[in-house]
């Protein structure tokens, strides 16, 4: 395991500065400190991996103490809007959930006709950098593991567009509690994933803690709307007109890479580049697909959920894909705030909540 950077987890001054970014500024910091110069290279020290623990989730909870800090990451996951968090100190944050991910940089692409608003809109395409991760310490496959995939769009297919743009973000994951797809190809992303508790093992007291600090902090624990997409680039005084589920899987004329204990890491990365090679030769290509006809079934430990005619309105095709320390402690995706009515904004669960310690 490998030492995570110091804790930065309230809302600060520089997440109340936010103004918009830089496609070119965000996928620089991403590719500025590598973990491996190139990958599969021979003599290349392996990824490292974080561990996620149940005293980091706990730091500070005592009253009369420290902040609790996982209270202060998950609200301010949710009031900041920032892409790049790098500190005081320039070392970023440590995230408690999720601490192994690789970034990957591509093209969000609409094009088939819907009824939906803003970047949901036939013809909607974005430049857009994503990040792979697991929720907890393990990451090679033939284990349970629960792999996400959250995402930002640009409003623009100009990488070097010297203007900040605001971006827009979707989170998506499988079982909340673990899975045990093998491969990257088999996994299904969601927006709104089942929760199988007693699949973490050791670590079901974290996922406890987490369900029961996300509903005190957001009221909806497992679903993450996608309000933010439907208003990206919409014209004011449109209405917002946003799908309910979103499903990303890889396309079926993906590859499969073969390796016994393989770390998703490596599977992503060998998806897009020869070993050995820092030229990306392949695109990895998921599929968008999304339905308004789903409901929810059982409890928080053991949650449901059921879709019918999803339908395929696009793809999400990346070129590039890096494993760094700043993709794992600089790059911040914010997290919607739960509406009642998803397409109105006054119904929203956190309202100017936005404090810095």
């Amino acid at each position: 395991m490998s030492k995570a950077a110091p804790f930065n987890e309230a809302f600060s001054t520089e997440d109340a500065a936010y103004v918009g970014s830089r496609f070119a500024v965000t996928r620089e910091a991403l590719f500025a400190n590598p973990y491996q110069e190139v990958w599969g290279k021979p003599g290349n020290l392996p990824i490292p991996t974080y561990a996620v623990t149940l005293g980091s989730v706990l730091k500070g909870i005592l009253p009369f103490g420290l902040p609790y800090a996982f209270r202060e990451a998950s609200a301010r996951a949710i009031d900041s809007s920032a892409d790049l968090r790098w500190g005081p100190d320039r070392k970023g944050y440590r995230r408690l959930l999720h601490p192994n991910g690789i970034c990957l940089t591509g093209i969000w692409n609409i094009s088939a006709k819907t009824e939906y608003s803003g970047y949901f809109r036939e013809g909607s395409r974005a430049l857009t950098i994503a990040r792979y991760s697991t929720c907890c310490t393990e990451t090679k496959r033939g284990r349970a593991r629960s792999l996400s995939m959250v995402g930002k769009l640009f409003s623009t297919l100009d990488r070097e567009h010297t203007n900040p743009v605001r971006t827009a973000s979707f989170i998506t994951q499988q079982d909340i509690g673990g899975d045990w797809s093998d491969h990257i190809n088999d996994a299904e992303l969601l927006n709104a994933p089942n929760t199988t508790v007693w699949r973490r093992g050791l670590g079901t007291p974290v996922l406890v803690i987490t369900g029961i600090l996300f509903g005190i902090v957001d009221r909806k624990p497992s679903i993450r709307q996608l309000y933010p997409i439907a208003e990206l680039g919409k014209p004011a005084g449109e209405p917002t007109r946003a799908p309910t589920f979103m499903r990303l899987r890889v396309d079926q004329q993906q590859p499969r890479i073969a390796g016994e204990d393989l770390d998703f890491r490596d599977e992503i990365m060998a998806q897009i580049y020869n070993a050995g090679d820092p030229a990306p030769k392949r695109t990895l290509t998921f599929d968008i697909e999304v339905t308004d006809d789903g409901e929810t079934h059982g409890i928080a430990i053991r949650e449901r959920r059921v879709f019918r005619n999803w339908r395929k309105i696009g793809t999400l095709a990346f070129d590039e894909a890096v494993a760094s320390y700043n993709g794992d402690f600089v790059i911040h995706f914010p997290h919607p705030t739960w509406r009642d009515d998803k397409n109105d904004p006054a119904t929203a669960t956190r309202l100017n909540r936005k404090k810095v310690r």
